[in-house]
């Protein structure tokens, strides 16, 4: 078996995308944050102590699509184009989502997942206060299309 991010004496590299032709990628990650009924009460409410969770999330999620190659050593630096975070409030939690969109060599499901991951890091902090029981559950790509492989979609979503 062949692994791209080692070389030929097993030590990690990236890999040489220089050939490779942008095209237009896109990328869809989702997760949850599942918190205590009363903390979704204040959620809805608009009155968590720290002030605009969802606000604060979203301006997270996308600061981090844009840093993940300082995160992931083996992250390719590429323009990302655009980057939306969606949170939505349900009763057991937040869902969050993230598109991340490129016209670059390589994916954008690195900054997918770490969109999605860091905004629901920053929900954590600004209700930690008020429910430490919170948890980040099932953090995935749901979704990608361009590149090599073209267009995927997880069963189900």
């Amino acid at each position: 078996m062949t692994f791209t991010h080692l070389d030929s004496a097993g030590h990690a590299r990236m890999v040489d995308v220089t050939e490779k032709q942008p095209t237009l990628r896109a990328a869809t990650a989702a997760g949850f944050v599942r918190c205590a009924p009363e903390t979704v009460a204040l959620l809805r409410d608009g009155t968590v102590p720290k002030g605009d969770v969802l606000a604060v999330a979203r301006i997270a999620g996308i600061q981090a699509a844009k840093r993940t190659p300082e995160l992931l050593p083996l992250a390719h630096v590429i323009g990302v184009h655009g980057a939306v975070v969606d949170l939505d409030i349900e009763d057991a939690g937040i869902r969050i989502s993230a598109t991340v969109r490129t016209a670059d060599r390589t994916g954008v499901e690195m900054e997918a997942l770490t969109a999605v991951s860091v905004a629901a890091l920053a929900v954590v902090d600004m209700i930690k206060g008020v429910d430490r029981a919170v948890t980040i559950e099932n953090v995935r790509i749901v979704a990608k299309e361009g590149g090599r492989s073209g267009s995927w979609r997880r069963p189900g979503e």
